[in-house]
């Protein structure tokens, strides 16, 4: 039945409105001043102090500037904790530039082959329209910066620092998505008109070696050998020669990423607990390595996090920073602004709610770096952002545990924190995971 609003109606809404206490008073704050400054608690302020009972000493924050790498920035803050460490390089960073170009590349290769295998499907298709939407991007996930260390390793920033495109990425993206789009239209009238296999993979590779041209111009040359040279804290100096980013991966970071796990939280009736989950047509290299997402109720995944970082290892983690979070403070929390208390309604909504309908979902990727635990309780977090030190308290914001409950939707941790259950479950069904669908919500890219 349709049922149009009348001005009968009108009326009502009005005099319901008159009828809320001090509702000219709401208004004008929040005309003012807007719904978050008008609702801000400032308790929360006062709860969120940053100290904490463990806490590990990770140095400097980085910058990604205007670009999406927050996962990528994540990733590479962690394996450079460390790093510092062991070899004494107080605010040491790795090129995150080196990663991005290598990132840009795969994602172009990794378009174009699911263009390929969707070729057959109308224009108007969920997953063809899903490809063009956003051909390649910033954002990307841990399995993704694993593969692409796992084929290229890394090298030191100043190895491959910074450019205007890494740093301020619109302008990139723009241009090389036009590309891709337009290739897309290529690959998909090749197959229509029945081009061979070997011509049609020919073609690829000459819109790869303009792919490769484009990146070069806007990011710089990846280097395949270089020299690194520097002075530990007790101004030592240090100088080897002849590295390649694997050999320097191997010597100064030395993970085997196997070893790592990506967690999540996503308590959605689609996704059962203790279960091995990845999504379609999402990754980077082809034929490397795979997302895979190990489904875990919420205290076990914040035990596994303590776990880890008692042993002195910082934790990645992706969540949706937008959500009741002040960036300038660096706070980040469930009660930080009272919306409901404000506009004198119900806007509580579950965790798997907000997922199921659209109202938040994975956007940033940080670093825990701390937890303050009372009677045995996490009852706040440190994390190490990369928006650089002008934000929070000196670019480290504090989280508290209800917000961590509510929007942390990923973690990962080294597989001997994990119980043996957990270890089965994990191997038995790495091969196997259920598949979910390309635009499912744990498919979501960290870009913020």
């Amino acid at each position: 039945m349709v049922q149009p609003i009348t001005a009968k109606d009108i009326q009502q809404f009005k005099a319901d409105f008159k009828a809320v206490p001090q509702s000219n008073v709401i208004k004008n704050t929040v005309m003012n001043s807007g719904f978050l400054a008008s609702s801000q608690n400032t308790t929360s302020k006062a709860l969120m102090d940053p100290v904490f009972s463990i806490d590990l000493d990770t140095g400097a924050v980085s910058n990604q500037k205007q670009s999406g790498r927050c996962w990528m920035f994540a990733a590479l803050n962690t394996m450079r904790h460390s790093l510092q460490a062991q070899f004494k390089i107080k605010d040491f960073e790795l090129s995150q530039n080196y990663t991005n170009f290598w990132d840009k590349f795969e994602k172009s290769n990794y378009f174009y082959e699911n263009v390929l295998k969707t070729a057959d499907q109308p224009i108007g298709d969920r997953k063809v329209d899903f490809l063009m939407t956003t051909p390649q991007q910033d954002g990307g996930q841990w399995d993704m910066l694993c593969a692409l260390i796992e084929k290229y390793g890394i090298v030191p920033k100043s190895v491959m620092p910074e450019t205007y495109n890494s740093e301020k990425s619109s302008e990139l993206n723009s241009v090389l998505n036009l590309k891709l789009r337009k290739d897309a239209v290529t690959l998909r009238q090749l197959v229509a008109d029945g081009v061979s296999e070997a011509d049609i993979q020919a073609k690829k590779d000459t819109m790869l070696t303009e792919v490769y041209r484009m990146l070069v111009f806007a990011l710089g040359e990846p280097p395949v050998e270089f020299d690194f040279e520097y002075r530990d804290d007790d101004h030592n100096y240090h100088i080897e020669k002849g590295l390649t980013p694997q050999t320097f991966y191997q010597k100064y970071v030395g993970w085997d990423l196997e070893n790592y796990v990506s967690l999540i939280n996503s308590p959605t009736a689609d996704k059962p607990y203790n279960h091995l989950y990845s999504v379609e047509m999402l990754g980077n290299v082809v034929g490397g390595r795979e997302v895979r997402h190990l489904n875990l109720d919420i205290d076990d995944f914040k035990q596994l996090a303590i776990k880890q970082l008692q042993a002195g290892e910082s934790v990645w983690f992706g969540s949706d920073v937008g959500q009741s979070s002040d960036r300038k403070l660096g706070i980040m929390d469930t009660k930080i602004y009272q919306k409901a208390a404000l506009l004198n309604m119900d806007l509580s909504i579950s965790k798997g709610e907000r997922l199921d309908y659209g109202e938040s979902l994975m956007t940033h990727a940080m670093v825990i770096t701390g937890v303050d635990i009372v009677d045995g309780q996490p009852t706040k977090w440190k994390v190490e952002n990369s928006w650089g030190d002008k934000v929070g308290t000196k670019g480290y914001f504090v989280m508290s545990d209800s917000w961590f409950d509510e929007f942390v939707y990923q973690i990962v941790i080294n597989k001997r924190f994990l119980t043996p259950e957990m270890q089965r479950i994990e191997k038995e069904e790495y091969d196997h995971p259920t598949v979910l669908a390309p635009w499912d919500p744990m498919g979501a890219l960290a870009s913020r």
